[in-house]
């Protein structure tokens, strides 16, 4: 773990849905900050006025991040339990955004890859919010977005272990709105369909291989079979989304799981 910043040392101003800088005062830790959805957030909630922990493995983008937004860069591997227990216990909003994919079918997928998503997307959370729910409790109030997917709500094949971790998600964000409401806190997911992201992009080659079609089908023919919007998703969407649960108006908001998957579950 490293750190290259102070939280909050800098990082440019805009108007959040609570009026300019409203998360003032506040520190955000956001995992898998150094790209795509996490990044996004990042971004956003320096924005808002809030001290960022830049948490991701990337070391060199992290640390890209943290500068461009005056927040605190934490190398981390969430895989490893002594390395997530080491993080910060000083948040008042926890964004669990940091995930991994693997496609295959159950009966080829690698055990070892399994566990590994089962830490880093279950596991790491609980840990992560194991240590920083006693600091929210103490000021009565805090904030916990857990960046879920459309596939905790729903599933599709050749992703047992990523919809396994999320469904799980679901079940600990609702554990956590149980139990945190009486000390002002809130926990919700949010449910995105596909997103533009490095993650999103290396799924293509594995499913036009289990579907039997070329690469350029895949996000038209697989992806977006479902979606009444068709396109992919902006990362910034979602962080916006993200950024509205943290907001004055939205403290009766909890145990929701909130669907940014362009008309996915409505079917």
């Amino acid at each position: 773990m490293e750190s290259t910043h102070s939280p909050g040392s800098g990082g440019a101003t805009a108007d959040g849905p609570g009026g300019a800088r409203f998360l003032a005062g506040r520190t955000a830790l956001i995992t898998g900050a150094a790209s795509g959805i996490g990044r996004a957030c990042a971004v956003a909630f320096a924005q808002a006025g809030a001290a960022v922990y830049v948490v991701d493995r990337a070391a060199d983008a992290a640390k890209e991040v943290a500068a461009e937004i005056g927040g605190t860069c934490l190398v981390t591997d969430l895989s490893d339990p002594g390395a997530v227990d080491a993080l910060p216990d000083d948040a008042d909003i926890v964004v669990n955004n940091a995930g991994l994919q693997h496609v295959a079918p159950v009966h080829e997928f690698p055990p070892e890859r399994f566990a590994l998503i089962q830490r880093v997307m279950v596991e790491a959370p609980f840990r992560i919010l194991r240590r920083t729910l006693p600091h929210m409790y103490a000021q009565g109030w805090g904030r916990v977005v857990n960046i879920s997917s459309v596939h905790g709500l729903r599933a599709s094949p050749y992703k047992s272990a990523y919809i396994v971790a999320k469904h799980g998600l679901e079940g600990l964000s609702k554990t956590v709105a149980l139990e945190g409401a009486e000390h002002g806190v809130t926990s919700n997911c949010i449910n995105p369909g596909y997103v533009r992201t490095p993650l999103v992009e290396d799924q293509i080659a594995g499913q036009a291989a289990h579907h039997g079609i070329p690469e350029s089908e895949v996000v038209a023919s697989v992806m977006l079979d479902r979606t009444a919007i068709k396109r992919l998703i902006e990362p910034a969407e979602v962080a916006a989304a993200a950024l509205w649960l943290c907001s004055p108006h939205t403290g009766y908001i909890t145990g929701a799981s909130l669907p940014v998957d362009g008309g996915w579950t409505a079917h």
